[in-house]
């Protein structure tokens, strides 16, 4: 009875595994054996045995093949005997799930098709975006503004009512700023706080097609990978494309310009909106790797670069207009300006050798400030997720209080500002001077608080060590 029992059981859990794997292969699209395309690119699939599909052109083309050449196919099977021993589903499982694409759930008309993160109304307003953003994101005021409305109306676009025949054009953007002023931050914010997919590439790598680097493609492969392979949900994504500068005319080669110019040329109809086919699952495109087509058309783009240089640019435009006559002003009048950068024009960016049809796609362009002191203080402390917070926290665990006194979140902020990276500096300096704190700490049970110092940052004390109910120092560490 025991054995009939254990049988039973052993049978209802392999019908419920065999049930689950059924509804798994359900979600994915049958992938043709031979050109690797799904059913929704290559039409309804002719079913073989082993779990193997054939689109109709491909089959049509093996009978094809077969009735034209003169192979006796009698003479073949005798001399190779084992041929049946092939077990050709092995085959087919050759194609990982990261490569396989996933069906679109088909929803009731009177809902919406796209997802509920895409809805229209599930888009905040332009104020609250912007609110969430101040929460994680200090200064840049003129930036999350421009941002929090071009992203509203960017989506708003996606799911306007197109009966009147009024299509409202691309919100793409091009940031500049100086390293470390928070670009790739801000997006990074915005489309966490949206729920949307993200694709961050370097343009530095990108090159015309058939050179060595990645194809102008492969940034919407990403976006793809980022969307989970789910096409419809990539097609509503943002793509961050950085150092945008480094792909500016190369000015005085005769070779060609396969990184610069030409990449710009080939981005065109990419920012505009096109139908890309990408690899799913993969980087570039191969013979094994299955193609799905990708509509770039409400994909949001954002470009983000430093342009160095650009300041001399802009001076010597202003200096232009404002020295002629008597009344002209002084050529060094604009070589102290900290906002120099807020009075570029599309003729400045032309200059520095971005070309005319790549600028007309990214029509909202706007400034970011380099960080001050005081800014670098408040971004230390202040954000949801500022730095100082984090290391609170990791002693918290420890059960020990950490504070920094304003001496110190000063001598912090005027290192970060020496080493003109912006930011990313603070990381850095802090991980210098927590080592010796996280390393010495775990040591005593007794420790309770430790105060970070003026001292301790400019290496002429150490920081305050309190025990745990006493509110006198301890030790000092150096």
């Amino acid at each position: 009875m025991a054995d009939d029992k254990d049988y039973l059981e052993k049978s209802e859990k392999d019908k419920l595994t065999a049930d689950n794997s059924s509804n798994d292969e359900e979600d994915y699209e049958k992938i043709c054996f031979m050109c690797r395309r799904p059913e929704s690119k290559a039409g309804k699939m002719i079913d073989l045995p082993n779990d193997i599909h054939i689109c109709v052109e491909c089959m049509q083309k093996s009978f094809d093949t077969m009735n034209n050449a003169p192979i006796d196919y009698n003479d073949l099977m005798k001399n190779m005997p084992n041929v049946s021993m092939i077990d050709l589903n092995t085959l087919q499982n050759q194609i990982p799930k990261r490569q396989r694409v996933k069906k679109k759930k088909e929803e009731p008309k009177q809902e919406n098709t796209a997802s509920k993160a895409f809805d229209i109304r599930s888009i905040p307003a332009p104020h609250k975006i912007k609110a969430s953003l101040d929460e994680y994101v200090i200064g840049q005021e003129r930036a999350k503004k421009v941002m929090s409305v071009a992203v509203y109306n960017h989506y708003k676009r996606v799911f306007a009512d197109r009966a009147d025949d009024i299509e409202i054009e691309k919100s793409n953007m091009l940031m500049i700023g100086p390293t470390g002023s928070g670009k790739t931050y801000l997006v990074k914010t915005l489309a966490r706080l949206l729920n949307v997919p993200l694709a961050i590439t370097d343009a530095t790598s990108l090159t015309e097609a058939g050179y060595i680097g990645d194809d102008i493609e492969s940034v919407v492969s990403k976006l793809l990978a980022a969307a989970g392979n789910d096409v419809e949900r990539a097609e509503h994504g943002i793509i961050f494309i950085d150092e945008i500068d480094k792909i500016a005319k190369k000015k005085n080669t005769n070779q060609r310009d396969v990184s610069g110019e030409a990449v710009q040329q080939g981005m065109l109809k990419l920012l505009e909106g096109s139908e890309v086919e990408v690899p799913v699952g993969a980087n570039s495109k191969n013979a094994m790797v299955p193609l799905t087509t990708v509509d770039t058309k409400n994909i949001l783009f954002i470009c983000g670069g430093a342009f160095p240089d650009l300041e001399n640019i802009i001076k010597e435009r202003l200096n232009k207009q404002a020295s002629i006559g008597f009344f002209a002003d002084l050529k060094d009048k604009y070589d102290h300006d900290a906002n120099i950068l807020d009075k570029v024009i599309v003729d400045d960016l032309k200059k520095f050798g971005m070309i005319p049809e790549f600028l007309g796609r990214l029509p909202i362009i706007f400034t970011l400030s380099g960080l001050t002191e005081e800014m670098l203080v408040q971004i230390l402390k202040e954000p949801k997720n500022a730095i100082l917070k984090q290391y609170q926290k990791l002693l918290a665990l420890d059960e020990v209080k950490l504070e920094f006194d304003d001496g110190a979140l000063g001598a912090i902020a005027k290192m970060a500002l020496e080493k003109h990276t912006g930011a990313r500096a603070l990381r850095a300096i802090l991980e210098e001077y927590m080592l010796d704190i996280m390393y010495e700490i775990p040591k005593d049970e007794n420790i309770g608080e430790v105060i970070i110092t003026k001292e301790y940052i400019e290496h002429t004390g150490g920081p305050r060590i309190l025990l745990r109910g006493q509110e006198i120092p301890r030790i000092s560490m150096n």
